[in-house]
């Protein structure tokens, strides 16, 4: 795609993140200028940080100036914490108020923002079986779901201001320096790793690389708008991906699965992002154009491990 002459300033949320510092990486790369919104200033000389407090609804008025697009990936990590009700409210609210926070700007201020290009979940699909969930699809009543829904609606308010808005259901990124992959592979690495519950539920993984390009795909393409699923065009089970993350350890899988009685018990609630299947399809991406370097998960932990 080419790169619009119109798109030079990019305003981050949530860009002191492992998404958000792959993203800024890749944006100054290609000579965008690159602001962050944080919640305490940051040490990059390449990047401009405008400080913000969420729960105060504290904003600097700066961090508009200039910007014509948004990319709002700030959030609390799903699963870094089990889910009390104080817990349930910061990762709504981590999202909603946040987005608020820069509309309310945006409403009381002159500015030149034209997008805002926003993550959201494949929580939003939540727990669906075998069933191929595609961008149409209705979302459910339970908390991941209704988080994401409350997530993708607080940004469409943009189209209200005449703002482009475009969410990407994001599926698991595989990343070796954070999120989900190190966290699968460390009981494998000791040799007690195994399959998750049944090990029959669908994981609608992404190589992280393919998140950049697509974000970037986003930002420069100025056609694109509303929902795309993130998600890599070949999902695999959890027990796929345990032997194929192990077999790029050369690591035996010899443990039972863990069970998923076991699971609920530790994690209560947030046991259902591990214990769900969700089958998610990549085809309007891809049909939009976008071609993935790392289609098929071989060819996506090969790169990953060094193979």
């Amino acid at each position: 795609m080419i790169q619009s002459k119109m798109t030079r300033s990019i305003l981050l949320t949530g860009g002191s993140g492992l998404l958000g510092r792959h993203l800024t990486k890749a944006l100054l790369a290609k000579g965008y200028a690159v602001s962050h919104l944080s919640r305490k200033a940051g040490s990059d000389a390449q990047v401009k940080t405008f400080v913000w407090d969420i729960g105060k609804g504290i904003i600097d008025e700066h961090c508009i100036d200039g910007a014509d697009t948004i990319v709002h990936l700030a959030g609390s990590g799903i699963a870094e914490k089990r889910w009390t009700d104080a817990r349930k409210k910061d990762l709504v609210d981590s999202r909603v108020k946040s987005i608020e926070l820069v509309y309310d700007l945006m409403k009381r201020k002159q500015h030149q923002v034209t997008s805002v290009i926003s993550a959201s979940g494949i929580g939003y699909y939540s727990n669906r079986g075998d069933e191929l969930m595609h961008e149409t699809s209705a979302p459910t009543n339970d908390f991941i779901s209704q988080c994401c829904v409350l997530w993708e609606a607080a940004v469409d308010e943009g189209e209200k201001l005449g703002i482009r808005t475009l969410k990407f259901r994001t599926g698991v990124v595989l990343d070796n320096d954070g999120g989900a992959l190190p966290t699968l592979a460390k009981p494998i690495k000791f040799y007690v790793g195994s399959p998750i519950g049944s090990g029959k539920q669908w994981v609608p993984w992404i190589h992280w690389r393919d998140v950049v390009e697509m974000y970037l795909l986003g930002i420069e393409n100025k056609s694109f708008s509303g929902v795309y699923n993130m998600v890599a065009p070949n999902p695999v089970t959890n027990k796929q991906l345990t032997r194929a993350v192990a077999q790029q350890l050369n690591k035996p899988l010899w443990a039972p699965n863990v069970p998923g009685f076991v699971l609920k018990l530790l994690l209560g609630e947030m046991s259902s992002i591990v214990l769900g299947s969700t089958k998610v399809s990549a085809q309007k991406i891809e049909d939009a154009g976008f071609k993935f370097k790392y289609a098929d998960i071989d060819a996506a932990l090969n790169e990953i491990y060094g193979s």
